[in-house]
């Protein structure tokens, strides 16, 4: 592979093919005893449903990327308690890793993505503990439509019986406390904060700032995205996150859409709200990434 060139469609099509068979061999776990893992070189932190399924899928169909057993983890928010040796099972053995870079003649690298990492109060500082040098991916989606997209999420999967203009209303109370709890208890999960934040997701810029605070992360190992690149364009999106992690371009075949749920018109007077409710926390954001995303025209 050339480092910096696009593939050609031939290769493409003769890569896809290998990479196909080697991902078989890659969800395999009975490595050779002892083997070591891949430390992940990537994390897809969040937000939720703004397209991290998406990118998700279209960065391990690069060669030289090797996915994780799953997708989401969750380590870093859920399941610390379990250990680093409990993460490291979910990726590519460095056995596996140098048949990759025999084939491909690149180091490969890996990762996963787990978009309640964003959110959730303790994850920054261990991840800065366990992967200080990871290099982390945000992608952030127009707040009112996130929390209308995360809502229509929870409803699809049971967890939501109140409409839309109740559940925000309810949100302070539901969230009441949670979040302190999960720093004075790190054993503690809360349901509530997982599945009900709807307006509180979509405060990036406290989230990021959260990330960046005590110089847990450095600037440039925090790329920040706007999902609606991705959606528009995502060969672009796809190759600036390809460069972010030092990797060569690639264009796929197809970038089809992932996690997408169908629902129906926000109301505009709902919709105003949020509008004047999110303003300010996007001012600041924008602020921060040096770029009007536009959320609110």
């Amino acid at each position: 592979m050339r480092a910096g060139g696009s593939l050609s469609p031939a290769r493409l099509a003769f890569e896809d093919l290998a990479q196909h068979l080697l991902r078989g061999a890659a969800r395999v776990r009975t490595i050779p005893p002892g083997d070591a893992r891949l430390a992940p070189s990537f994390l897809v932190i969040g937000g939720q449903r703004c397209g991290t399924t998406s990118l998700y899928s279209y960065l391990i169909e690069h060669p030289l990327v090797v996915q994780s057993l799953v997708k989401e983890v969750h380590f870093f928010d859920n399941h610390f308690d379990r250990g680093g040796a409990w993460y490291s099972g979910y990726f590519p053995s460095q056995f596996y890793g140098r048949f990759v870079e025999r084939r491909f003649g690149g180091k490969p690298i890996t990762g996963e993505a787990s978009p309640y990492y964003l959110f959730h109060p303790l994850a920054a500082e261990r991840v800065a503990r366990l992967l200080p040098d990871v290099k982390l991916i945000v992608l952030l989606r127009d707040p009112v439509a996130r929390a209308w997209s995360h809502y229509s999420h929870e409803v699809a999967k049971g967890f939501e019986a109140l409409s839309f203009e109740e559940a925000i209303e309810c949100e302070e109370r539901r969230l009441d406390g949670e979040l302190e709890r999960m720093v004075s208890d790190p054993s503690y999960r809360s349901f509530n904060a997982q599945h009900y934040s709807y307006l509180a997701r979509g405060r990036y810029i406290d989230q990021i700032e959260r990330w960046r605070e005590h110089e847990h992360f450095p600037a440039e190992q925090l790329l920040t995205m706007n999902s609606s690149g991705l959606f528009s364009d995502p060969e672009a999106a796809l190759n600036r996150v390809l460069r972010f992690l030092g990797l060569p371009p690639t264009r796929l075949r197809a970038y089809p859409k992932h996690n997408t749920y169908k629902h129906g018109p926000l109301g505009e007077e709902t919709r105003r709200r949020l509008r004047e409710y999110f303003a300010e926390p996007n001012r600041r954001l924008y602020e921060y990434v040096g770029t009007d995303y536009g959320w609110g025209s």
